[in-house]
């Protein structure tokens, strides 16, 4: 009985995961597109000191700007969100299934691989090399170095 509920747990929270609530108020909570696309008309069309234009066309164009942005993006979400949601989740499928199949099990592998290769080098090296830098040790600490000034 108590399996059977540990079974159904693991499935609502499994659920949970692909269902759970969305924050309609809150589109960006992690900040992604903090500064990349936060465009207002102030930060694209400004005039100078001494060149105003009327105050109609001033707030004409701010509401024009304004409403054209707001309108243009809504359109082109409805239109291409879908689509694009569609081929972003498929791509990001792709590289996570690539990661977890490819890349992590060539990289295990390589440094199981590497690893006994190592030893082996290792091997080599106190083999062949200590002996030879040994002996050229004791030949050279038998050498001395004076420095004299000649006047």
């Amino acid at each position: 009985m108590a399996e059977e509920q540990t079974e159904l747990e693991e499935r609502i929270i499994i659920k949970d995961q692909h269902t759970k609530e969305i924050d309609l108020v809150n589109r960006d909570p992690k900040h992604i597109n903090e500064d990349v696309v936060k465009v207002d008309f102030e930060d694209v069309i400004a005039e100078p000191v001494g060149t105003y234009s009327f105050d109609g066309v001033w707030k004409t164009s701010y509401t024009t700007f304004t409403v054209s942005k707001y309108w243009c993006y809504r359109l082109l979400s409805a239109i291409l969100g879908i689509p694009l949601a569609v081929i972003w989740g498929f791509l990001f499928a792709l590289i996570s299934f690539c990661h977890i199949w490819a890349v992590v099990p060539c990289i295990k592998s390589y440094l199981i691989e590497i690893q006994c290769v190592s030893r082996i080098y290792s091997l080599c090296i106190h083999t062949f090399c200590d002996p030879l830098f040994e002996a050229l040790s004791k030949i050279c600490s038998n050498i001395r170095v004076a420095l004299r000034k000649e006047i």
